[in-house]
């Protein structure tokens, strides 16, 4: 299990702003926020009682060598979401945001039901609901 992850993009405060509403269905919100005069810094997502977060930053951080950069090699995130219902409003306010369907809500392999979204730098993010029985309901 992992105790954060790191994502660097290209502008905070369109990349903030998208997240903090994505995320918000699935609850999941901002803790801080550490915007800095010239647009970089960094913005500490979680939720309540997980030990575990999700960091946007812009500028390229002290630990990147120079030849670094925001989506270079997108990755893939997947968020719990706490229902179904969660998931859909994951992916319809992800869509009103600007990004782009990678995946319309749905059951998935092994049973999730989930939906994908490409965000605004390229990144594949998920969210995805599964109850101990299996397909949730």
């Amino acid at each position: 299990m992992f105790t954060h992850v790191g994502i660097v993009f290209r502008d905070l405060k369109s990349s903030g702003e998208f997240y903090r509403k994505v995320l918000e269905p699935i609850g999941i919100r901002i803790f801080e926020d550490h915007t800095q005069p010239d647009g970089t810094g960094w913005l500490v997502f979680g939720s309540e009682g997980s030990s575990n977060f999700f960091v946007v930053a812009a500028g390229r951080p002290s630990f990147w060598s120079a030849s670094s950069a925001p989506a270079t090699s997108p990755v893939h995130i997947a968020f719990q979401a706490p229902s179904r219902d969660a998931v859909d409003r994951f992916h319809s306010v992800g869509l009103e945001c600007g990004a782009i369907n990678n995946g319309s809500p749905g059951v998935r392999r092994g049973g999730s039901y989930a939906a994908f979204l490409i965000d605004l730098d390229g990144n594949n993010i998920e969210a995805g609901y599964r109850t101990d029985e299996g397909v949730p309901k």
